[in-house]
């Protein structure tokens, strides 16, 4: 007599995408990640990723206590693709054509380098934008 396979209730999994993959989608992944603790499956990547992550988005994830130093910039992948629920694409420079069956999402970012704010301020005001936007794409992944 074989047993039926219990299956579990499937995680949602999400895909955060800038051009480089070195801060908006990196601080959109480190985020999620410590407000899912493993209750979404977490992907970031970029449409032309960069050479290493941008240290004032590490550092403004630090102040949160989020550790993302083992991050690199990764590409957009087929597999994730195919993997993922909702892709998320963080600003205007990423260009990505949207995937078959899988939640589509542009988030136009606050820029307050357009307002003439730069540095660790700077960061930390796109960072508190990203914040808020997680917050609310993880309650409509989760129904929390």
């Amino acid at each position: 007599m074989t047993q039926e396979p219990t299956t579990s209730p499937k995680i949602p999994a999400v895909l955060f995408v800038c051009s480089k993959n070195g801060g908006k989608s990196q601080l959109a992944a480190g985020l999620m990640k410590q407000l899912a603790g493993g209750a979404v499956t977490v992907h970031s990547a970029g449409t032309k990723p960069g050479k290493s992550l941008n240290p004032q988005a590490v550092e403004s994830l630090t102040e949160l206590g989020i550790d993302i130093t083992g991050e690199h910039p990764k590409p957009v992948t087929d597999e994730v693709l195919d993997e993922v629920d909702a892709v998320i694409i963080l600003g205007n420079e990423a260009r990505l054509e949207p995937h078959e069956g899988t939640r589509f999402e542009v988030w136009e970012t606050d820029e307050p380098s357009e307002r003439g704010i730069e540095g660790m301020e700077r960061m930390r005001l796109v960072r508190d934008d990203i914040k808020a936007r997680v917050q609310k794409l993880y309650a409509e992944l989760t129904g929390d």
